[in-house]
């Protein structure tokens, strides 16, 4: 197969792990472009991949502005910065790779899709849990009929204390205007999940959350507005200075402590933690997504699903149950498989080996998995190994947007 080549548009944590594909695979990837804005992190991935000068810029326009230079590009920016360059990038020729969410609004998604469709190019939304070989494992035996018809599904997304702290109170996704909300956010990947699982369209959408810690009212008396000044450090579990000085101790030198000090020392991490917004106290910062959300779908056929995305965990793996006319199924760390046949009365597990410590493992392998079906579609023309492409990610983020209406409106969507 051809070697493909490849354009990062945004070099932060998402485009770094998607480039790690050329250098794990230099015979079928290769990156000769970068643009980022951000000094350090644009000459890391220029360093990294050796990458020409004339290809690196500080600006994704100046790498439009110039002819075709690379097979595909990787869209890793912000969320609300994922239309225009999507679509100028479509309009060029380059192939796209889209990290999700697409767009934070219904227009802007369909935009993206009439420039997809317009231009015929191949398209892929980072929806990397449809990639996992635990998923897709999952879905070969759903698929034979093994369960019979899904009648429901319970889907539970445990993002983790730590989590929601450092990305949704302090970090890049705390406020509705940067990236419609939490659901969107951080769980479009289960909603999109949910829909490549079932197998059929969504008719109807309610949902129920709240900001119901994260804010002022809730904060401890003797905090302070930032945690490098607070005497509560030692029994605060939301301490930043405890948390991110641990990890530069621990030497885990990477996310999320490389977003707050991407230089990683002991001297930049307190000026960090001092001028910068992952000092802050979670009790005072300005967020207002929500830290825990439900939302119950009904689908074509009656067949439902209950999702539940909290912050109030410690983290891990996802956790499923499915329920089926001929057999039950729930899963363990997103990797092993209990199914349980009702007309047998018996049990099998069946262990995926989802698990991945390569620079391709992350999300379970599906990292990797996406980057392999994308690569390997630009090679070969054989767009079947996209699973996550225009319609298909539109249809589920359209389900997200319904269930953000009726969060907001307090209402049954119809779809």
């Amino acid at each position: 197969m051809k070697v493909v080549t490849l354009l990062v548009v945004g070099a932060g944590g998402r485009g770094q792990g998607y480039a790690k594909f050329a250098k794990s695979c230099p015979d079928r990837a290769r990156v000769v472009g970068v643009a980022e804005p951000r000094d350090f992190f644009r000459q890391k991935l220029a360093q990294e991949h050796e990458i020409a000068a004339e290809n690196v810029f500080d600006d994704w326009r100046k790498a439009a502005a110039k002819p075709r230079m690379a097979d595909a590009v990787l869209i890793c920016t912000q969320d609300t910065m994922h239309e225009e360059p999507a679509i100028a990038f479509a309009k060029l020729g380059y192939h796209v790779l889209l990290e999700k969410p697409m767009a934070p609004s219904v227009e802007a998604c369909r935009n993206i899709v009439a420039a997809v469709e317009e231009t015929g190019i191949i398209f892929a939304v980072c929806h990397v849990l449809r990639y996992t070989a635990f998923t897709k494992a999952l879905k070969e035996i759903l698929d034979r009929g093994t369960i019979g018809d899904i009648t429901s599904i319970d889907h539970y997304e445990p993002v983790g204390f730590w989590h929601q702290a450092h990305s949704f109170v302090r970090g890049n996704w705390r406020r509705e205007t940067d990236c419609n909300g939490m659901l969107l956010a951080k769980s479009c990947h289960d909603i999109d999940w949910l829909s490549h699982i079932m197998g059929k369209p969504c008719a109807r959408v309610s949902s129920f959350g709240s900001l119901r810690h994260f804010k002022p009212s809730e904060a401890p008396a003797g905090a302070a507005a930032r945690c490098m000044d607070c005497s509560l450090n030692d029994t605060c579990p939301y301490s930043a200075k405890r948390f991110y000085f641990a990890m530069l101790e621990e030497e885990r030198l990477a996310w999320p402590l490389d977003v707050v000090d991407p230089e990683m020392t002991a001297e930049t991490l307190e000026r960090a933690l001092r001028e910068g917004p992952y000092g802050r106290c979670v009790y005072a910062c300005d967020n207002d997504v929500v830290d825990n959300q439900v939302v119950c779908l009904q689908y074509a056929d009656g067949s439902t699903a209950n999702f539940t995305m909290t912050a109030f965990n410690p983290g891990g793996a996802r956790q499923t149950r499915i329920g089926g006319t001929l057999g039950y199924i729930e899963t363990i760390d997103s990797s092993v498989i209990k199914h349980f046949d009702y007309a047998t009365n018996k049990w099998q597990e069946i262990d995926t080996n989802a698990g991945d410590d390569s620079v391709l493992g992350g999300h379970g392998g599906g990292d990797g998995g996406l980057m392999n079906a994308f690569i390997g579609a630009i090679a070969t023309g054989d767009r079947s190994q996209i699973l996550s492409g225009a319609a298909a990610t539109l249809e589920s983020h359209l389900t997200v947007f319904a269930a953000e209406e009726s969060r907001r409106k307090g209402i049954v969507c119809q779809m």
